[in-house]
């Protein structure tokens, strides 16, 4: 019959592909039982929402079935948050980006809701105000923002092999935009979108900020999880369109958000109308109110509208943000709005959430 240290030394050689350390060390395998040809156990992960998730429950099942005599695997796969986990397992502690005050990640539910736009105009206005600001671009699979702002230069390195951010505007920015051609497609599994995301939270000489803006990819994958598992965030600005379908992933993004503990600060509802530049009228292309329903439901606050306008998209496409090419327009204001609601709410939450130093 196989024993309890065959079955962990077969645990030890299935490794979690994010922290580079098998499940054992790790101690993410629990209550090991053996009756006959049966072995069980419990595979407790650091999130439920962990998106290794099958990756890992399949390769630990096939290591113990490979042992003689082995002949079912059951496995109860729970999680633990950090607090609750032994000093000794899960992962490293979340650390604070050197000389950055606090740090705004901007995600959405689902793609094509202006996010990037959002996070864009969010920078600017924040920098309008006099603070300092960062952007870092974890959109790995579709950047956009060195476009946005019309940044062509690639990113430099130091001898240490540290990122130094390009500048546009008054405001710093990285993003893998910088280190691929315009055309190719970003084609990676999930290990290697978590390590140049680490990569891009520790390895950047970022100097001073008093905002890190963080561009997040659509949905709940493993951009935004190694985010939350990296550092202390300060808070989630989550963008969404009015109608239900954006809703439904909006909703999706926010649940996220609580599960892992990270406050949200706000939603922010764009192309919220249209205003016909001839006659004035007010027209509610995707339907009516999604961001205030959102904000009900989960008791957070609705921090801004933007309509949906013409000039906001050409001043995207050209990198001319609405914010700095038309200061004064109504657009422009809006995300103004946003700006100083977000750093209301930054200052409310700050007692929970420490600030970077």
């Amino acid at each position: 019959m196989v024993t309890e240290k065959e079955v962990l030394d077969a645990l030890r050689q299935v490794m979690d592909p994010e922290l580079g350390k098998d499940l054992v060390t790790l101690n993410m395998i629990r209550d090991v039982k053996i009756e006959g040809g049966e072995v069980s156990f419990k595979l407790i992960l650091t999130t439920g929402a962990c998106p290794l998730k099958r990756e890992l429950e399949e390769n630990a099942r096939k290591a113990v079935m490979a042992l003689p005599g082995v002949e079912k695997v059951n496995i109860e796969v729970g999680a633990e948050s950090r607090g609750q986990q032994p000093p000794h397992g899960g992962l490293p502690p979340r650390e604070p980006i050197p000389g950055v005050r606090y740090t705004i990640a901007v995600a959405s539910g689902k793609g094509g809701v202006g996010k990037s736009t959002v996070t864009v105009n969010l920078a600017l206005a924040l920098h309008r105000m006099g603070y300092r600001v960062g952007i870092l671009d974890c959109d790995i699979y579709g950047p956009s923002l060195q476009m946005m702002l019309n940044i062509k230069e690639s990113l430099k390195a130091t001898v240490d092999g540290r990122i130094v951010p390009n500048e546009k505007w008054g405001v710093k920015l990285v993003s893998i935009g910088f280190l691929i051609e315009e055309d190719t497609p970003v084609i990676w599994r999930g290990p290697m979108v978590m390590q140049l995301v680490r990569q891009f939270l520790k390895d950047v000489i970022w100097g001073d900020l008093d905002f890190l803006v963080i561009d997040l990819p659509p949905g709940t994958g493993d951009a935004q999880l190694t985010l939350v598992q990296t550092i202390p965030l300060t808070g989630a600005v989550v963008v969404t369109t009015p109608q239900d379908i954006a809703l439904i992933d909006a909703y999706k993004a926010i649940k996220m958000f609580h599960e892992v503990k990270s406050s949200v600060i706000g939603i922010v509802e764009n192309m919220s109308y249209f205003v016909c530049p001839h006659c004035g009228e007010k027209t509610e292309i995707f339907s009516k109110g999604g961001g205030e329903k959102a904000s009900k439901k989960y008791g957070i606050p609705l921090i801004g509208t933007v309509p949906l306008d013409a000039e906001i998209r050409e001043g995207g496409d050209r990198g001319e943000p609405i914010v700095v090419a038309k200061p004064d327009s109504p657009h422009a204001r809006a995300f103004m709005e946003i700006a100083k609601r977000v750093v209301e709410r930054v200052e409310a939450i700050k007692e929970e959430v420490p600030a970077s130093t």
